[in-house]
């Protein structure tokens, strides 16, 4: 079984859940390689009832070098915090944490299907799970959150930087890169990839284009795909 992570607890209010943001958010390591062997990445995503009453959290573990499921598991729980724009990971990673303890092969890396630094607070849930959990993790997400980009090119592999925007008192005119913009296969819409924790953009960036291969021909990356049917289907279920 898997029992990496570190305890977690729901925030009592918006104003405390801030607070605790601020505080991890500074021991977020932004940098990395891949893990050598690299053999299981998981993919990681969460359904809500109708009501946003429950969530379903799935885990999907995928060998890379054949991109077939190992192992999965997920997990339902009542949702305990309120919906608030850039708190979404107090909602979801309860289920998340309990499914991936239900895993007993250990991922090497963690791919959310949301944001890393591409946040408002430089802090998504995929640099929350990161710190929870030590492994390298990073996001990928279907739409930008924050941040201007220039269109990718239209064949596959094509990238752009995703910027944020410079705040009023900037001292430089050098806008920060917040992620990148991946078109996975030829002609349709990027994905949005962001840095989480212990891994770098670079590194991200490549192996969300080989978690997303030409046959195929997916947009979403293998395991993102997998782990949002595995969280519909349990939340179906319950």
């Amino acid at each position: 079984m898997y029992e990496g992570h570190a305890a977690f607890h729901v925030p009592a209010d918006e104003a405390a859940a801030l607070e605790e943001q601020d505080r991890l958010r500074r021991t977020v390591e932004p940098h990395g390689p891949l893990p050598r062997p690299l053999r299981y990445v998981a993919g990681l995503d969460v359904a809500y009832a109708t009501d946003e009453s429950r969530v379903a959290g799935a885990v999907a573990v995928l060998d890379v070098r054949t991109l077939e499921v190992v192992e999965s598991a997920t997990a339902r729980r009542p949702v305990e915090f309120p919906y608030i724009p850039g708190l979404l990971a107090y909602r979801e990673i309860p289920a998340l944490l309990d499914a991936l303890a239900r895993l007993t092969v250990v991922p090497d890396v963690l791919v959310c299907d949301g944001y890393g630094l591409a946040h408002p607070r430089r802090f998504g849930l995929a640099c929350h799970l990161g710190v929870l959990t030590g492994i390298p993790t990073f996001g990928v997400a279907k739409t930008p959150f924050i941040g201007t980009f220039a269109e990718p090119g239209r064949e596959r592999g094509a990238v752009s930087d995703l910027l944020a925007p410079l705040a009023d008192d900037a001292v430089t005119d050098a806008p920060e890169v917040i992620g990148r913009v991946l078109r996975t296969q030829s002609g349709i819409k990027p994905v949005f990839i962001s840095v989480g924790h212990r891994i770098g953009l670079d590194e991200a960036t490549g192996l969300t284009l080989r978690l997303a291969p030409s046959s195929p021909g997916f947009r979403l990356p293998e395991t993102t795909r997998r782990s949002d049917q595995l969280s519909r289907q349990a939340l179906a279920e319950a």
